[in-house]
């Protein structure tokens, strides 16, 4: 009987534990932000529906898959749990798309950092503006950096489309 690969080297040689591969490290990135106490909150799915509605009642696209994390700026005080505190404090909320990475070769300015972009997190970056951002996490390093969509357009040194199919 022939084991499974527990490590797989990455294009840079580093040596990626296979359990961290994929959506575990988003998990633990969103953990590590949380755990910084800099405001990040992980909605549960009843939150981010809530969210969703109260977006989508001001005419905005916002797709519950499209962000992981929120953050509610200016101290204002949003219970996610009532629908009419979060549409009263609609706009101090900030929505986030996680992307994060495993490599130590990526620094705090994530230079070199290939990453995929859903057309999802596309549509709700520009229906959302400033509200939506991406946080780029290593969970190495615990480094972490926030960016819009302009910001992130700004710094690409390169854009590859590709279309990804489901059977």
């Amino acid at each position: 009987m022939t084991r499974k690969r527990r490590t797989a080297p990455d294009a840079t040689g580093d040596v990626i534990p296979a359990l961290r591969q994929g959506n575990s490290t988003a998990r633990r990135a969103a953990q590590i932000l949380t755990r910084l106490k800099l405001g990040y909150i992980t909605p549960t799915a009843a939150q981010k529906k809530k969210i969703v509605i109260a977006f989508a009642k001001r005419g905005c696209v916002v797709y519950g898959k499209a962000y992981d994390i929120v953050r509610i700026r200016d101290a204002a005080k949003v219970d996610l749990d009532d629908q009419e505190s979060i549409e009263r404090g609609l706009d101090s909320l900030i929505l986030y798309e996680i992307k994060s990475t495993n490599k130590r070769s990526i620094g705090a300015d994530f230079d070199k950092y290939f990453f995929a972009l859903t057309t999802a997190e596309l549509l709700v970056a520009q229906s959302l503006k400033e509200q939506f951002r991406f946080v780029f996490v290593n969970v190495i390093s615990e480094q972490h950096r926030e960016l819009t969509l302009r910001q992130v357009l700004a710094k690409a040194r390169g854009f590859y489309p590709q279309w990804s199919i489901l059977f």
